[in-house]
């Protein structure tokens, strides 16, 4: 299982090593939203949190399914504007321009990607001007809650005052928190940005994506990269309809999450942590199944995958991997028997989602492959 990206032919000048305030700031969230995720941040969340005005808190929170269970693409609007030059604004306030100028339909799309994070890749129609992918957008966000039906039927019915709302949220914290922590991680990243590029062009493509980590590999005619990740899909960074390119962005908030942006229409992005000596390399996946056993079903590590991120309800599961509920309902009995499931009921939905904390004691490696 990987996500694959086409270099076939890529000039190198079209691949950029890019620093972005508005991608770490999306991590910097699911952080705060998340800490289970990242460990070595707990002492930083806690003290973000407390400090936080009560308004802020509860804007925040009415909006964290945009970056707690899936890290959307708005905050990479930089490979999603028609036209664009995968390039990163200067700082936050540049990076937000670039936001507004993506179109409604991209935003949309990239902002609802909680309710159809399984068509991810597919090229679905926008739910703004397809009738059953707005139904059905309205319907998978009932199953998360009463905010997440209210955000997207105000998104569906407006997009102008929701983009606005998001824009003044973002502002807000960057004066509340951000813009201290981003202080703090923009020079580490900004090094390792600079090192990457220097690689790339002293010794090529391939010898720099192989600095950025274990999880990539290009293969031997240097037509392919491959993500190591327990998910599949695929994007190709010469599309003329997009425009030739490949943007790589340094995270130092985001380890040990190592995403691709691979949406049809959009330059593809590699997002990936700095090394840390402090912190271990994510195994491998074929490392992984050998050690985890009990966990080592494909199929059931993918449900993992998914329930890890967020609480999902059986048709979800069944329908994002292409199999039918008692299927699915077969595996989730194996992980309920194990102890590694938690259910809860939302009114006619019951969500599934792993228990992380059981799933640590079980051993870093796994956790940190589901993760990735």
């Amino acid at each position: 299982m990987s996500v694959t990206i086409g270099i076939a032919g890529l000039d190198p000048r079209h691949v950029v090593f890019e620093t972005s305030p508005l991608v770490e700031l999306g991590v910097a969230l699911h952080a705060l939203s998340e800490p289970g995720h990242h460990p070595g941040l707990h002492g930083w969340a806690t003290a973000t949190t407390t400090s936080l005005e009560p308004d802020l808190a509860d804007r925040l929170h009415e909006a964290d399914f945009l970056w707690r269970n899936t890290f959307s693409d708005i905050f990479m609007p930089f490979a999603g504007v028609i036209g664009g030059n995968g390039r990163t604004g200067a700082d936050l306030a540049e990076d937000l321009d670039i936001l507004d100028r993506l179109d409604d339909e991209r935003f949309v799309s990239a902002a609802l990607e909680f309710t159809c994070a399984n068509l991810y890749g597919t090229g679905a129609a926008s739910p703004l001007r397809d009738p059953g992918m707005r139904a059905r957008a309205l319907d998978m966000a009932a199953a998360r809650g009463p905010q997440q039906v209210e955000f997207t039927q105000r998104l569906l019915a407006d997009p102008a005052p929701v983009r606005r709302w998001i824009r003044r949220l973002f502002e807000d914290c960057d004066q509340a928190f951000f813009a201290d922590t981003w202080q703090r991680v923009r020079v580490p990243l900004v090094a390792d940005a600079r090192h990457k590029t220097d690689l790339l062009r002293h010794k090529g493509t391939a010898e720099a994506v192989r600095a950025v980590s274990p999880a990539l590999s290009v293969d031997e005619d240097g037509a392919r990269i491959s993500v190591d990740k327990l998910t599949e899909g695929s994007t190709d960074a010469t599309d003329p309809a997009v425009g030739a390119g490949l943007t790589l962005i340094p995270t130092s908030l985001g380890w040990p999450h190592l995403m691709v942006l691979h949406a049809p229409g959009w330059r593809p992005v590699i997002h990936y942590p700095v090394h840390r000596p402090e912190l271990p390399s994510p195994a491998s996946v074929e490392l992984l199944q050998l050690r985890m056993e009990a966990l080592a079903h494909p199929l059931r590590m993918r449900l993992c995958r998914n329930i890890a991120r967020s609480p999902y309800t059986t048709g979800e599961l069944a329908d994002t991997n292409g199999i039918t509920a008692p299927e699915v309902s077969r595996h989730l009995t194996v992980l309920k028997k194990a102890g590694l499931v938690t259910t809860r009921r939302r009114g006619r939905y019951v969500l599934h989602q792993l228990d992380l904390t059981v799933v640590a004691r079980l051993g870093s490696d796994f956790l940190e492959g589901i993760l990735r």
